[in-house]
């Protein structure tokens, strides 16, 4: 283990436990653009990630990610390397896979029991039995979604785990008023050669789907791109349910959306599905 990996578990050990100790003196909890870090995710989403499973503590450390890119760079990679979970990484791309493969088992705290790391396009039709057939069905502590195109469908599919957390991408270009989601389509592809990116789901449609599986929006990250989710019954003194007009208001980027954002939605020819 590097010395600089030492030095980020200390330090995120000592933010867990600082967060910990906030919560039993009663002092006011920090808003979720002050616990940003990013060791491995795209963005501030390791923060907030350690802040949530320290206030609401873990069950199993069981993540499933569904297209974690190569792994090392996804929402669970912190905490397989740094805290010790155990992962399920699928993702559709087998040159990331081959990556992801040869990182985790040369990796010294994961060599001996490397997370999952699977090839597989994932659907509807498939995306419980992936989960099943790799032993992950059940509870686990974290689920991640980020197919960049059907992951309001995948959610929806997706019954085989009961996470504690969800974190997903959604599509902020919609703003806080509109359900709406990219019609199913199996073979999706984004376009990435085209912004803005017409794909993915609105925040609203998300936190609707959420309120029937269960769960509840608690946040998003400051750049509008991922929210997170806590599973009903837990924690919601500490976490309580943020609507996304209310998301939208108090988060700086989001705070920017104008009506001309969804005018660039609908002028790519993309379909738009109300759900």
């Amino acid at each position: 283990m590097s010395s600089e990996s030492t030095h980020t578990q200390v330090g995120q050990l000592l933010l867990r436990m600082h967060y910990q100790d906030l919560v039993r003196r009663g002092i006011a909890l920090p808003d979720f653009a002050d616990v940003e870090f990013r060791c491995h995710s795209q963005n501030g989403e390791d923060g907030i990630l350690l802040y949530l499973f320290s206030l609401l503590g873990t069950t199993n450390r069981r993540v499933v990610e569904i297209c974690a890119g190569d792994g090392v760079e996804c929402n669970a990679a912190n905490l397989i390397l740094n805290h010790g979970w155990l992962g399920l990484l699928i993702d559709g791309d087998p040159d990331n896979i081959a990556r992801g493969k040869d990182f985790y088992a040369t990796c010294r705290t994961t060599w001996p029991s490397p997370p999952a790391v699977v090839q597989a396009w994932v659907t509807t039709d498939n995306v419980n039995q992936l989960v099943i057939a790799h032993g992950y069905a059940g509870p686990v502590d974290l689920l991640s979604l980020d197919l960049d195109g059907n992951d309001y469908w995948i959610w929806r599919a997706l019954d085989a785990i009961a996470p504690r957390v969800v974190v997903l991408e959604f599509n902020a270009a919609w703003g806080c008023e509109r359900s709406v989601t990219i019609p199913y389509d199996p073979g999706f592809r984004l376009d990435l050669s085209n912004p803005p990116y017409r794909c993915g789901a609105s925040l609203p449609a998300f936190t609707r789907l959420a309120r029937a599986k269960g769960y509840r929006l608690v946040g998003v990250q400051s750049f509008g791109v991922n929210a997170f989710f806590v599973r009903n019954g837990i924690a919601e003194d500490l976490l309580p349910e943020r609507s996304p007009r209310e998301l939208f208001e108090t988060t700086e980027r989001l705070r920017a959306w104008e009506p001309g954002w969804v005018a660039s939605m609908v002028a790519g020819g993309q379909v738009w599905e109300d759900v």
